[in-house]
């Protein structure tokens, strides 16, 4: 059977853990192992413990690795894939220059092909041919994690520029800023990504602030702040991780708007360690941050992993509108009713809120009928209540 349908291996590197597959051809999965990422001793210590993570997925599917097609690898940094070799890794320990991560794999399973690729343009990739970016001619893929990563398809295809395309993390949201892993300021990474919130939380903490984050790190075993950590940490009403993720979630917006504005994207994909354990609550706040720096409404916003299946109101709804869950917009909802014909007011409606703040009790619209999509007394062209909403939602 593995003769006529080859296995081959993937790896997914990142910051605080090496999650590896053996699947067949049709990309079932046969083994899986999941590791920790080494936090100290460099390249060749986490191409070791790569490789060991791969040998108990293989063992898991009853093959040996020297026996699959090939090896996939998804690492951050700077990809050369001709030579196989990773740079700029930051987020990986003592990573200093460019390390030969193809070969060190290869040697170490005995010589099966390696072949490399940048993390998030990996992921992205497979959101489009196998996730939730199906269908998709454009998207724009975020990853929120130890970093913040990102990848653009543009007219069904990847988008590398350069080489370095898609670095969303990078982007400045605020100029003169926090301090940056990379060492700029301002970028949206050292507001958002897990490795700089760790660092600002240790500093709080170290200066006297409380916080159960660490304690909590502990408890579990944990060497780092990870994403299950932050998320009990938020369960419990923690001061100082609401602060964190509050500003974190408030720079994705800003940064996935700036992106949106200047690609004009379908869909964009929400992932990473972070963005997937925080769930679809968080996704739904980053949405309605997203929403006011937009010149047009929203794309489509999906969570990274789901294949999207059509629902009977698509055909009824553009695929490009972003439908939030009725929560979603409660804060946008609340400041367009404070202006009713401002921006505020589309964002809201572009995010999905109900829009029907109640009218003065003097506001008539046509004649006999109020208006409940905004208050007549503050619209110059008073209107029927079905066209006020049409209107509302074309905008």
């Amino acid at each position: 059977m593995l003769a006529s349908m080859p296995a081959r291996g993937g790896i997914d590197l990142g910051g605080t853990k090496i999650q590896t597959v053996v699947v067949d051809e049709r990309d079932e999965v046969l083994g899986q192992a999941r590791h920790p990422t080494p936090q100290s001793g460099g390249p060749q210590d986490v191409a070791d413990a790569m490789a060991a993570a791969l040998r108990e997925a293989a063992a898991g599917a009853g093959v040996e690795p020297r026996a699959l097609a090939g090896v996939g690898v998804g690492s951050p940094g700077a990809i050369d894939a001709s030579a196989g070799s990773v740079g700029q890794a930051r987020n990986l320990p003592d990573w200093e220059g460019v390390f030969p991560l193809a070969r060190a794999l290869s040697d170490a399973l005995d010589g099966v092909a390696v072949t490399l690729g940048n993390d998030v343009s990996v992921a992205t990739d497979a959101e489009v041919r196998l996730g939730a970016g199906r269908g998709a001619r454009s998207l724009l893929g975020v990853f929120w994690g130890t970093g913040v990563g990102g990848g653009v398809v543009l007219d069904g295809r990847g988008w590398d520029g350069e080489g370095a395309a898609g670095e969303i993390g990078h982007m400045v949201v605020k100029q003169g800023g926090a301090r940056c892993p990379c060492g700029r300021r301002g970028c949206l990474e050292a507001y958002a990504g897990r490795g700089a919130m760790e660092a600002r939380a240790r500093r709080r903490h170290h200066d006297g602030e409380r916080t159960d984050l660490f304690h909590l790190m502990r408890k579990h075993g944990r060497p780092r702040l990870t994403s299950g950590i932050w998320a009990r940490a938020l369960d419990h009403g923690d001061r100082l991780a609401t602060e964190l993720v509050d500003e974190a979630v408030a720079a994705l917006g800003a940064g996935i708007a700036s992106a949106v504005n200047l690609l004009d994207v379908q869909v964009v994909v929400i992932g990473g360690g972070l963005g997937l354990r925080l769930g679809e609550p968080y996704r739904a706040r980053i949405a309605a941050a997203i929403a006011p720096p937009l010149q047009r409404r929203p794309p489509a916003r999906r969570a990274a992993g789901r294949a999207r299946r059509p629902r009977r109101r698509d055909r009824r709804r553009p695929a490009r509108r972003l439908s939030a869950q009725p929560a979603a917009g409660r804060r946008a909802v609340q400041a367009a009713r404070r202006a009713p014909c401002g921006r505020a007011r589309r964002a809201a409606c572009a995010v999905g809120g109900r829009l029907r703040p109640a009218p003065p009790a003097t506001a008539r619209s046509a004649p006999g009928r109020r208006c409940r999509a905004r208050p007549a007394a503050a619209c110059p062209r008073p209107r029927s209540r079905r066209r006020c909403r049409a209107a509302a939602r074309r905008r």
